[in-house]
């Protein structure tokens, strides 16, 4: 899991926003978004364990074109988001104290992952 928080907060500085409605959105199908706990890097560790519990790639899937991983990778992103819409307050995420966002690559090699990013709402006075 890659944490996305503080790129986040860039882009809505760089956007001057202010009080409003961000979405995040990847645009791959197999890796996914996820807001967790940033605190204990435990949480991500056993999300992602309980993750290969149901999806595991030992089983024999029907697609596997890219790899035994591939399909695994497709199941997951279905069980997460491929989107979040995240509500801003005077121009940084109203996130809770413990929370972050993240990137989940469900593949086993890492890949190139690309977000969409969106803010609609008031613009703010700082840049």
């Amino acid at each position: 899991m890659v944490d996305v928080t503080d790129r986040l907060v860039s882009w809505l500085a760089q956007e001057r926003a202010g009080d409003g409605l961000l979405t995040v959105f990847i645009r791959h199908t197999s890796a996914s978004l996820t807001i967790q706990e940033n605190a204990d890097p435990d949480v991500r560790r056993d999300l992602v364990d309980a993750l290969d519990r149901l999806a595991p790639r030992e089983r024999t899937y029907r697609h596997s074109m890219e790899g035994p991983d591939d399909m695994p990778a497709h199941i997951r992103a279905a069980l997460t988001a491929t989107s979040l819409a995240i509500p801003v307050m005077a121009g940084r995420p109203a996130l809770g104290t413990w929370q972050g966002v993240y990137v989940i690559e469900h593949r086993d090699r890492p890949h190139r992952r690309e977000l969409a990013l969106h803010f609609m709402g008031h613009l703010g006075g700082r840049r």
